[in-house]
């Protein structure tokens, strides 16, 4: 029987690219995302948080049916959907989750007024008269901030900031239980960025649209999520409440992220892709200032408090073989 409060279930999802070198030779295969399970309640803000490459933005693209997953399974209220999205599945999901990208100018038409652009969603997905599918553009819009003047400009003639407003409310013409936002205010100014989230935050206790972050900037995290899950090439390593996450933060990449918070435009530096035939051991290890001998094995999410896990040998307790060395460690930090 179905979780009536669980809206989005990831189960072992795994997303693998051919890398292909001159004249289409097959060069190896990399693992963009790697047994990733996670669960958004109805009405929850889950944001997930990594550096360039760490299979964040792959992974929202599977759950919109944009990208084909290798293996594993999305279940979207109460829903199993195929891992490969054909037109008819993309229009199916669609009407329950919905993606708003990094750059409104980009994902938006640039014939379009702002109008047209919603009407156009409403025209597509619901069946309306004429007269009741403008009124309800002109509805969505106002709901989102945009005037009516603004409503009749094209992509060219409004901000940044109103361009992502006109984004979100093509997002919602159709009503979905699951929005989406990749990166969705990281092209903003401070100040527009502060809008946009206050909007989002608001539509969410009105609509009670459940919100997904794409992100690497904590500050939008700490604003807007309940819960973070951070990923490092392609693997969950460390998951929990916001407050008790970026308070006390239990794996190293994590600690590693927020120390790079006042500049969050300068990550870290990029590692090289992880090919097939290196998925032994802790995937950070190599960048870890606390590996030592345990982690040539990778271990499982582990539990460092009610509903706080991360996958690192730093957290288990002390009655484990092999971690009293990780217990001085974690100790000596604190």
């Amino acid at each position: 029987m179905p979780d009536k409060t669980t809206l989005l279930e990831i189960r072992d999802l795994c997303k693998i690219y051919a890398i292909r070198a001159g004249f289409g030779r097959h060069a190896g295969v990399v693992e963009a995302v790697h047994n990733l399970s996670f669960r958004l309640d109805h009405a929850g803000s889950l944001a997930i948080v990594g550096e360039s490459g760490s299979g964040k933005t792959t992974t929202a693209r599977i759950i919109i049916g944009l990208e084909t997953a290798t293996s594993g399974t999305v279940v979207l209220d109460g829903q199993q959907h195929a891992t490969r999205a054909n037109s008819r599945e993309r229009r199916r999901r669609a009407l329950l989750a919905q993606i708003v990208f990094q750059n409104p100018y980009a994902s938006l038409d640039p014939r379009q007024n702002a109008d047209d652009a919603v009407q156009e969603l409403l025209s597509f997905h619901r069946r309306l008269s004429g007269s009741a599918r403008r009124a309800k553009a002109r509805q969505i819009l106002q709901s989102v901030g945009v005037s009516e003047r603004e409503a009749k400009r094209k992509p060219s003639e409004l901000s940044g900031g109103q361009c992502q407003r006109v984004a979100i409310a093509r997002a919602l013409a159709v009503e979905p239980k699951l929005l989406v936002l990749d990166e969705a205010v990281s092209a903003l100014d401070v100040s527009v960025q502060a809008q946009i989230l206050n909007l989002l935050a608001d539509l969410r206790e009105q609509l009670g649209v459940a919100l997904l972050f794409i992100t690497h900037d904590l500050a939008v995290v700490n604003q807007v999520a309940d819960r973070v899950l951070v990923m490092y090439r392609g693997r969950a390593v460390e998951e929990g409440d916001v407050g008790v996450l970026l308070r006390d933060p239990a794996h190293p990449y994590t600690r590693r992220l927020l120390e790079s918070a006042p500049e969050p435009n300068a990550p870290l530096p990029q590692p090289s892709p992880i090919f097939a035939e290196t998925f032994d051991g802790c995937r950070f290890r190599t960048r870890c200032p606390h590996a030592f001998h345990a982690c040539d094995e990778e271990p499982e999410l582990l539990g460092v408090a009610e509903g706080h896990t991360a996958r690192c040998w730093l957290v288990v307790n002390e009655t484990t073989a092999g971690t009293a060395d990780a217990m001085e460690s974690r100790q000596a930090r604190t």
